[in-house]
């Protein structure tokens, strides 16, 4: 099988990378992650990041097919449907999404979301396999962070989504609602099962300390040699020590009521009102004193 066509695109407001992945030899590509450009402070929302993605797809003569997403994100807003509106791709997503939806559902009053997946095209079980053009991809059920997280495995390549991050910075958080610590670390031993040499690529990065460049790129070796918080050494219980430690400290993403919200519904928005306005909902809760 060839070996993929990868692109990374780096968003920088959010930490992001949204990938195109090709076929070279059919030019069929997949978009994994892509952003939604949206300033929380103003309320706009606008498709730079993503006709980024689509104007280079177009110079390298690629045929977007299918939008992947690796899980719901908690930290920017997907583009998927207007990557879908402008290539008919459709979207995917791990077929835990639905505990996702089942979980928020209530948090946001949304009467209207179908917990069934339903809103995205394509659903994912463990060990699905599809074709992107003539490459097959293999789907990886890595739950931990989020009930609903996927990994994609193409040829030499997986990409990881938030359960990784690169070696010198550590692993994600598991402390959202369905998330768990233990369950994260036997999903990363399961991608850390995978050959040595196998690149794995990082939904996000924020520059660990000492380092001056972005990065998104390792493999399995180096995570299993340098990992600050799952290499070889670590055992289980200090994983899950750590890292419950770490996450009780962390504070809450910025873009995470409006990203949520969105992302279970595959990127899309509530209808506009009346007004022709569309609005997200912001849960209150009051705090006795």
């Amino acid at each position: 099988m060839s070996q993929p066509f990868i692109k990374a695109f780096f968003d920088e407001p959010t930490n992001t990378i949204s990938y195109l992945v090709a076929d070279p030899v059919t030019r069929v590509a997949a978009v994994l992650d892509p952003v939604l450009d949206f300033d929380l402070a103003s309320g706009v929302a606008d498709t730079h990041s993503a006709q980024s993605i689509l104007a280079f797809a177009r110079e390298q003569d690629c045929r977007i097919a299918m939008v992947l997403e690796t899980h719901a994100h908690a930290d920017h807003l997907s583009a998927a449907p207007f990557i879908k509106a402008h290539t008919g791709a459709w979207i995917g997503i791990g077929v835990h999404i639905r505990d996702v939806q089942r979980i928020f559902r209530p948090v946001f009053a949304m009467t209207d979301l179908k917990t069934d997946g339903s809103d995205f095209d394509r659903l994912f079980g463990d060990g699905d396999r599809f074709l992107i053009g003539e490459m097959e991809v293999e789907v990886l059920h890595v739950p931990g962070h989020t009930p609903a997280d996927v990994a994609y495995r193409i040829g030499d390549a997986a990409f990881v989504g938030d359960t990784l991050f690169m070696p010198d910075y550590g692993t994600a958080r598991a402390d959202f609602p369905g998330g768990d610590a233990r369950t994260l670390y036997r999903s990363i031993r399961r991608l850390l099962s995978l050959p040595d040499e196998t690149r794995l690529f990082m939904c996000h990065d924020y520059k660990a300390p000492g380092r001056d460049d972005y990065c998104w790129e390792t493999t399995v070796g180096e995570q299993r040699k340098h990992s600050v918080h799952v290499s070889e050494s670590v055992s289980e219980d200090e994983f899950v020590a750590m890292r419950e430690s770490r996450d009780a400290g962390l504070s809450v993403p910025k873009l995470l009521l409006p990203s949520i919200q969105v992302n279970i519904k595959a990127g899309k928005f509530a209808e506009a009102e009346a007004n022709g306005v569309t609005y997200l909902r912001i849960p209150v809760k009051w705090q006795a004193v």
